[in-house]
């Protein structure tokens, strides 16, 4: 599907104007807030341009597709992340590669990355992911078993818990959105004031292209926009 450069720069201002408007109305400033472009099926001619206009952070779904894009990258000027479902088979393929791995839901995988990080002599950041809409077909920790996650994770060597991350049910309307965005917040605030070592809640990672203002202004400080953006995409 091709992609109008020049419709990429629209979206891109007007999502940042969107942004601005929705940390304003909780005390906060666009600077606040983490813009990160999920760009699945998006080329990286396209991804490039969106950092030529100044996006600093871009997240890819799928290993695969994150590989074959990577030496494409323009990585001076943005920082590369992995949002979708990881595989403990192909973490060895992406540690190293990416800033930060936002959907780490098992001590198993954890401790892969880890071990990965290890033989690089680094240290990767992760975001832990809730299940926060207890939906069957989706990844991520139940909310009553962060806790017990969050105690196994923490001593684990080479791997930083940053935050969380969550994607909620889709929902006919703001009001139920964030019934879910309230309750992550909640679980966030409650863990930031534990200090557990090891344990940095730096960044609640929820929101996406139909909910983002929602989610800022219910707490969140990075949003994951990819169809607002780039357009509609035909996933395969």
């Amino acid at each position: 599907m091709e992609r109008s450069l020049a419709d990429v720069t629209y979206n891109y201002q007007h999502i940042c104007e969107n942004i601005e408007k929705a940390a304003q109305s909780v005390g906060k400033t666009a600077a606040d807030i983490t813009f990160l472009a999920a760009t699945k099926t998006v080329d990286a001619e396209v991804i490039n341009h969106a950092i030529s206009l100044g996006l600093r952070y871009i997240g890819e779904n799928r290993v695969q597709e994150l590989l074959s894009k990577y030496d494409s990258y323009d990585l001076d000027h943005a920082s590369l992340q992995f949002i979708g479902h990881l595989q403990t088979n192909k973490v060895r393929q992406i540690v190293g590669k990416v800033d930060l791995i936002q959907s780490v839901d098992s001590e198993k995988l954890a401790r892969e990355i880890s071990r990965c990080s290890e033989k690089l002599g680094i240290t990767t950041d992760i975001l832990l992911e809730v299940n926060i809409g207890r939906e069957e077909n989706k990844s991520g920790v139940l909310p009553e078993e962060l806790p017990e996650l969050l105690e196994k994770v923490k001593d684990i060597p080479a791997v930083k818990v940053r935050g969380l991350m969550a994607i909620p049910p889709i929902c006919e309307n703001a009001q139920e959105n964030c019934k879910f965005f309230d309750n992550m917040r909640n679980i966030f605030l409650d863990i930031r004031t534990k200090n557990i070592d090891n344990i940095s809640m730096d960044i609640l990672s929820m929101g996406m292209s139909d909910d983002y203002q929602e989610a800022i202004r219910c707490g969140a400080n990075m949003v994951r926009v990819g169809s607002a953006l780039f357009g509609k995409r035909n996933y395969t």
